[in-house]
């Protein structure tokens, strides 16, 4: 069995390959730049791009399974580009598909889940066995968000000091992922995934530090002083406001902590100490 893995070289791709490969697996990747993509050696490495789907056809032969991250490199054909990706796999005989979506889709935030519900809708409508996987935020994030002070100063600074989030590690994504596309039982389920614990930034931030073997001190900031701070992190302003948004909302309707993983896995999720244990290199102080 040959299983097709799209965005790859992502943050979940790439957990989604390394535990297909632990689990056995025959693995074809499509990246648009294999020489650039660093997986494991067993995995089959193939260019291709989901913005043409000329350059897909060969990806699909002999796969059995597909794990699809839709593409919003252009925003105006996602949904379109979608179809063509589900119309190739129908045409090469694949039976099964595990969508990447987004949580945003579950609660129906404006302006944030129409592009994500549209694709949902085309993998509906084909004749694979389909499976949606909706996140909410992922705790990578905060390696752009916050990374900076954390390896500078040891010291969280934020908005909305009391809103609650609920992040998900990456890996839980993709193990989630994995139990799809290889087990029975998963099929015209949408899993809405968090983290296994609801946390204030302050809760966030002592979390991160017990992970990391150190005291992560939290600093109140002002809304313009956190946007300020995200840009000047690195994040464009787009980004900066988007995410703030969310945690403006968080800090009036709370998010929830969703059972999806531990239902589908038989296990607590991985918490925030835990992620911030696996990316201690990229939190390490710098002075």
């Amino acid at each position: 069995m040959t299983i097709l893995v799209t965005g790859a070289t992502g943050t979940v791709g790439r957990g989604v390959v390394g535990q297909l490969v632990a689990a056995g697996q025959h693995v074809r990747a499509l990246t648009r730049d294999p020489a650039a993509a660093r997986l494991p050696a067993e995995v089959e490495v193939i260019a291709g791009d989901l913005t043409r789907p000329d350059t897909m056809l060969k990806a699909f032969d002999g796969v059995d399974r597909v794990h699809y991250l839709p593409t919003f490199a252009v925003p105006e054909r996602t949904a379109e580009l979608a179809k063509s990706f589900v119309h190739l796999a129908e045409d090469a005989g694949v039976r099964r598909i595990v969508c990447l979506s987004g949580a945003a889709v579950t609660i129906r935030r404006a302006g944030s889940y129409e592009l994500l519900h549209e694709v949902e809708q085309v993998i509906e409508a084909s004749g694979l066995e389909w499976t949606h996987l909706r996140p909410g935020e992922f705790a990578v994030n905060k390696l752009d968000t916050w990374g900076q002070s954390i390896r500078a100063t040891s010291v969280v600074r934020n908005a909305f000091p009391d809103a609650l989030g609920v992040p998900i590690h990456e890996a839980d994504i993709a193990e989630v992922a994995v139990a799809a596309l290889l087990e029975d039982g998963h099929a015209g389920r949408a899993y809405t995934l968090t983290g296994p614990e609801a946390l204030s930034h302050r809760e966030q931030a002592a979390a991160i530090g017990a992970g990391l073997g150190r005291p992560i001190r939290f600093e109140a900031q002002t809304y313009g002083q956190s946007r300020t701070a995200y840009i000047e992190a690195g994040l464009p302003m787009e980004v900066a406001e988007y995410v703030l948004g969310y945690q403006a909302e968080y800090a009036e309707e709370p998010p929830e902590v969703s059972p999806a993983f531990e239902r589908v896995t038989g296990r607590p999720g991985r918490t925030l100490a835990q992620w911030a244990a696996d990316h201690a290199a990229e939190l390490a102080l710098t002075k």
